[in-house]
């Protein structure tokens, strides 16, 4: 996987590379078990402090994306084991992000249904359905998601059962 980094982003390196490699681990790229390079050798290819790559190896270790094998370095972890406390705390603060996403979102206008719309493209982004072709003629993104996806319950976007005025005013 060729990594690249902007040393003119406003965005920290270690989170630059810390996305890339979230990034190929979602898209295939980077499969479970597979060694990641080394520190130093990564810190060089890109011409970088290797204490910026030792700070990407340890967020994506708290993350629960690696796993630290001494002096052998740092593997891609298997999602399929045991969950460590590191993945627990990094599903909650993905909460968190989408929350507060959502909430800028509304802050600007938007409803939740088309909130939802969004999130759901950007899942068939994520998830590659568009590219597979597994999205529908006017696309999946456009449908609101099933009730039961929501391990809160439904938003009361898509809850038609309490569609009070009151609800419908705060949408």
């Amino acid at each position: 996987m060729l990594m690249t980094i902007d040393g003119s982003s406003s965005e920290p390196l270690y989170v630059q590379i810390r996305d890339q490699i979230v990034a190929g681990i979602a898209t295939g790229a980077l499969e479970p078990g597979q060694s990641l390079p080394s520190v130093r050798a990564l810190a060089s290819d890109l011409g970088i402090n290797l204490h910026t790559v030792n700070k990407a190896y340890a967020v994506l270790r708290d993350e629960g994306y690696v796993a630290m094998r001494g002096r052998a370095g740092a593997v891609i972890a298997d999602p399929s084991t045991a969950a460590s406390p590191g993945t627990e705390a990094a599903q909650a603060k993905m909460g968190d992000e989408l929350f507060r996403l959502a909430l800028a979102f509304r802050a600007r206008g938007g409803t939740c249904a088309a909130f939802l719309e969004a999130a759901a493209a950007q899942a068939d982004r994520a998830y590659g359905a568009a590219a597979a072709g597994i999205a529908d003629g006017a696309g999946a993104a456009a449908e609101a998601p099933h009730p039961a996806a929501f391990a809160g319950g439904a938003p009361a976007c898509i809850d038609s059962a309490s569609d009070s005025p009151e609800r419908k005013a705060q949408r």
